[in-house]
C-alpha cells in the first residue's frame, strides 16, 4: 500500500483516486503523524444489474415478435 503526505495527496488527487482502484487503497499522512485509508466503495451486486422497465407487452407478442425476426433471416 503506498503513502502519501497530505500535500501530495491535495496535488495529485485524480492520480492518487487511480492508484487506490489499481491497488485497493492508500494511505495519507498528516504532518501530526494521523494517517487515513483511502479505498475504492465495494459495489454490492452485479455491474448487470439494471431496473425494470414497465411495458403492455404480453408473453405472447414477443414470441411472436422474436419468430418473426427469426423467419425473416431464413
Amino acid at each position: 500500500m503506498r503513502a502519501f503526505t497530505y500535500s501530495e495527496a491535495r496535488q495529485n488527487l485524480a492520480s492518487l483516486l487511480e492508484i487506490a482502484q489499481r491497488d485497493g487503497a492508500v494511505v495519507i499522512r498528516r504532518k501530526d503523524g494521523t494517517s487515513f485509508v483511502l479505498r475504492p466503495e465495494i459495489r454490492e451486486g452485479s455491474p448487470l444489474d439494471v431496473e425494470p422497465v414497465k411495458i403492455d407487452v404480453t408473453t405472447n407478442e414477443i414470441v411472436r415478435i422474436v419468430r418473426e425476426g427469426r423467419e425473416q433471416r431464413d
